[in-house]
């Protein structure tokens, strides 16, 4: 199910799992920076764009999850 856009992703800061790429992003929404982490991995440094297609794919099909799973990560699903 897609997550919520437009003033949804204005309203808090919104944590997605997108499970078919091992990836979760982050979205601060005082500032709009949204930021990766691939499981197993750390959380990119630099923020990546709001067209990123990774990222606009997890909108459309990943899960929206709370700050705790995403601070508590995932491991990689090769491990």
């Amino acid at each position: 199910m897609a997550i919520k856009t437009g003033n949804y992703l204005n309203s808090k800061d919104i944590y997605i799992d997108y499970p078919f790429e091992d990836v979760m992003f982050r979205r601060n929404h005082v500032v709009g920076t949204i930021y990766r982490e691939f499981y197993g991995k750390e959380e990119s440094l630099s923020p990546v764009p709001h067209n990123n297609p990774l990222y606009n794919e997890a909108l459309l099909s990943g899960t929206e999850i709370s700050r705790e799973m995403y601070i508590h990560g995932k491991p990689t699903t090769n491990e």
